[in-house]
């Protein structure tokens, strides 16, 4: 490769990264939307219904989260909440299937460790969710949960 097209080869990569990156941070935007657009208006009664410390509800929450975004642990531990509201489920279940597909970036095996560390068998199914299914990502078939009045 020439020094110009190893150039725009690296500022393609770059864009690129940036978009996966904006996307990631908008998907925990919608996450933290839903937090609150499901009554949760304080820190205490958000991190009570991810299931989660204040410090680490609130880095979710501020979208100041490491680069990395959510990992598998704390997704775990939010699906595994009991009072986690169906809207906020669906937000973390759609950021699960985008993850493991690669749209906020990682390598395959960056994938594959992420999905592999994911409890899906330990989730409590809610009546929600038991009839949606997301199709499998890296082996994985994520159940989904659906909001009122859809199909």
């Amino acid at each position: 490769m020439d020094s110009h097209s190893s150039d725009a080869f690296h500022l393609f990569s770059a864009a690129r990264a940036r978009t996966q990156r904006a996307r990631q941070s908008s998907k925990i935007k919608e996450l933290a939307e839903a937090v609150k657009s499901a009554g949760f208006l304080t820190l205490d009664e958000q991190a009570k219904a991810l299931g989660l410390s204040r410090s680490t509800a609130w880095t979710i929450l501020k979208a100041s989260h490491k680069a990395s975004g959510l990992s598998g642990s704390i997704i775990n531990r939010m699906l595994a909440a009991p009072e986690l509201p169906p809207l906020v489920r669906t937000k973390i279940l759609e950021y699960v299937e985008e993850k493991a597909a690669g749209l906020y970036g990682g390598s395959r095996s960056q994938r594959r460790k992420f999905s592999a560390r994911l409890s899906i068998e330990k989730w409590p199914v809610c009546r929600e969710t038991e009839s949606s299914l997301i199709p499998e990502h890296n082996g994985i078939t994520v159940r989904a949960a659906r909001g009122r009045g859809s199909s």
